[in-house]
C-alpha cells in the first residue's frame, strides 16, 4: 500500500527584514522534503520585502504571497493558519534560515 505524501505548510510572517529575507526563502526552497507550500505574509513591511516575495513566487508555484496592512506577528501568523492546506504547520521567522532537512524529518 502506497503511503500518502503529507504536505507541510510553512508560514513566514515578514516585516522589515529585507536584509535577511532572500536567505530565509532560499533555505526553505532548498528543503529535501518536496511536499511543501510556503505562505509568505508581508505584514505591511515598509522596505522591499513585498517585492522580494513577489519575485520569488514567480519562479516557484509552492510560494503564496499575501500582502496585508501591518497588524503584528500574531495577526500575520493567524492569516497563514487560515490559508494553510498542509497536514502539518511550521512557522519560520523571516530573519532565520533553516537546514535543508528541517522538514525532512516528518
Amino acid at each position: 500500500m502506497k503511503q500518502k505524501k503529507q504536505k507541510v505548510s510553512i508560514i513566514v510572517p515578514i516585516y522589515n527584514v529585507e536584509k535577511y529575507l532572500l536567505s530565509c526563502i532560499d533555505s526553505i526552497l532548498s528543503q529535501t522534503y518536496p511536499y511543501i507550500e510556503i505562505i509568505l505574509i508581508d505584514d505591511g513591511s515598509p522596505d522591499q520585502c513585498g517585492n522580494i516575495c513577489d519575485k520569488k513566487a514567480i519562479f516557484d508555484d509552492r510560494i503564496r504571497v499575501i500582502h496585508k496592512k501591518n497588524g503584528g506577528l500574531s495577526s500575520a501568523r493567524n492569516i497563514g493558519l487560515e490559508l494553510a492546506t498542509g497536514e502539518y504547520i511550521v512557522f519560520v521567522d523571516s530573519d532565520d534560515t533553516i537546514h535543508e532537512r528541517f522538514i525532512g524529518a516528518i
